[in-house]
C-alpha cells in the first residue's frame, strides 16, 4: 500500500469516526428529550423483515441528507420486497 493510500484511508477513518459520533451524540439527546417528555419505547429503524437478522446492515450512505441512501443488507440493498418473511433471513444468536 503506498503512502497516499495509506493516508487516505486514515483520512476516511477518521472522518467516519467523527460522524458516528455525531449520530451517537445525537441519538443520546433525543433519548434523553424522549425520557423527559414522558415517552419510553423507542420504536425500531429495522424493517419488519429484518428485525434480528445478521445480515442487516442499516447504515446510511451519501453526503447530503437530500442523497443519502440506506443500505438495508448486501443481499436486499432496498429492503424486502417479497412478501412473507425474508428468503435470506439468518438468527442473530
Amino acid at each position: 500500500m503506498s503512502v497516499t493510500d495509506e493516508l487516505f484511508h486514515r483520512a476516511n477513518d477518521v472522518c467516519r469516526r467523527r460522524a458516528y459520533e455525531q449520530w451517537q451524540r445525537g441519538k443520546s439527546k433525543q433519548q434523553i428529550l424522549r425520557s423527559q417528555v414522558g415517552f419510553r419505547d423507542i420504536s425500531s429503524t429495522r424493517p419488519g423483515p429484518c428485525q434480528g437478522c445478521t445480515n442487516y446492515h442499516g447504515i446510511a450512505y451519501g453526503t447530503s441528507r437530500a442523497r443519502r441512501s440506506l443500505l438495508v443488507c448486501a443481499i436486499h440493498p432496498q429492503g424486502w420486497q417479497g412478501g412473507g418473511g425474508c428468503a435470506d433471513w439468518r438468527s442473530e444468536s
